[in-house]
């Protein structure tokens, strides 16, 4: 099922993408937290990454998962050959604007529509509780589920907010482990980036 619902998309992104310069994504979960400039900035690693995977091969695209936040690449998902992990990882190093990937990818036969299946409504889950927690900025989080591990990446406004999201995935049913890739809202990192983006955007 999965590899189905990616080869639609892959159609799709090809006919659009490739015919284009650039394509750029731009989410309501980038926006708040990073403004407009960072989304933007995002949206672009995020389809010239796609367009590398797509190139160097299509199962790459198909299987693994991209989430972009400030530069920060996180790679999830699973590949059944360990130098499609490497491969995956090397090209999105090529993509201008990128200053670290995340590399979560598993090298494993697991996976079937039953697994797929668990995994997207994991995911649905843990939006649902995030959204409704009123305590939580829903909309600086992403997040991705494979073979029951929780992938959460972005911008906490503090460690008492993280500890929220944390302890809402770890009441759901079917995850093995909690990962998080979070920083905080004043990470010096940030700072650094975006004075950087600014700079580039002069």
């Amino acid at each position: 099922m999965k590899a189905s619902l990616k080869n639609y998309l892959l159609l799709i992104f090809v006919s659009i993408f490739l015919n284009s310069c650039a394509a750029v994504n731009v989410t309501t979960s980038s926006v708040k937290e990073k403004g407009i400039k960072e989304a933007i900035s995002d949206g672009i690693i995020d389809a010239a990454i796609n367009k590398e995977f797509i190139n160097h091969n299509v199962n790459m695209f198909i299987n693994v998962e991209i989430e972009v936040v400030e530069g920060r690449v996180l790679l999830t998902g699973s590949v059944k050959i360990p130098k499609h992990r490497l491969d995956a990882v090397k090209l999105s190093w090529k993509v201008l604007g990128v200053r670290e990937v995340i590399n979560e990818i598993d090298v494993t036969e697991k996976g079937g529509i039953k697994q797929y299946l668990i995994d997207v409504k994991i995911k649905t889950q843990i939006r649902y509780k995030i959204i409704a927690d009123k305590k939580i900025a829903s909309i600086n989080y992403n997040f991705e589920a494979v073979n029951g591990n929780l992938y959460i990446i972005g911008i906490a406004n503090n460690k008492k907010e993280l500890k929220r999201v944390v302890d809402h995935a770890n009441t759901i049913n079917g995850i093995i482990k909690v990962v998080s890739h979070v920083i905080m809202k004043d990470d010096p990192r940030r700072k650094k980036y975006q004075r950087k983006l600014q700079k580039k955007n002069e």
